[in-house]
């Protein structure tokens, strides 16, 4: 059975093992070296139950299927109130609508938070991020061609947009 709940310090190593085969096997991530788990721990410590910035986790069968976060979009101040998007699921969970449990779990938590604006940027391709965003109101806002080089390539990011509030 699925259950989405807020992430607990004893997630760190599931987390730091589900996002470390997207590091070495895709370019989801342009991250090139795999995470340990003391920074995943150091990651997590930026998440909470109130404010802009959390972190929910898909739980099936006793095991971490899942995650979706909001995190700081930029540093500069005027930013505040616009908050970046991630869902990563483990690689080999069937797409039963866990992507859409985490997503409508990540928004409801941040529903009463002053958050005008959500942004998604999304390695192409990417068919199942792209429809998970559009199903939840994201809209196209552009593509920045060969932004990031992984696997001796060069990849393309869509940016995608949502109002809230």
């Amino acid at each position: 059975m699925l259950r989405i709940r807020p992430a607990l310090p004893s997630d760190a190593a599931p987390l730091t093992e589900l996002y470390n085969h997207y590091v070495r096997e895709t370019a989801i991530t342009f991250d090139i070296e795999p995470w340990t788990v003391a920074q995943r721990e150091r990651w997590m410590s930026d998440f909470a139950e109130t404010g802009r910035y959390r972190l929910r986790i898909a739980e099936e069968d006793g095991r971490v299927a899942g995650y979706a976060c909001t995190r700081r979009f930029r540093d500069k101040a005027a930013y505040e109130t616009t908050v970046e998007v991630s869902a990563y699921l483990l690689p080999d969970v069937p797409r039963r609508g866990i992507g859409t449990a985490l997503y409508t779990a990540l928004f409801d938590s941040i529903r009463a938070e002053d958050v005008h604006r959500a942004i998604a940027g999304i390695t192409l391709p990417n068919a199942a991020s792209t429809a998970l965003h559009q199903r939840f109101g994201f809209t196209l806002v552009g593509v920045m061609t060969d932004v990031g080089r992984k696997f001796e390539r060069y990849w393309d990011v869509a940016w995608y947009e949502k109002a809230l509030g």
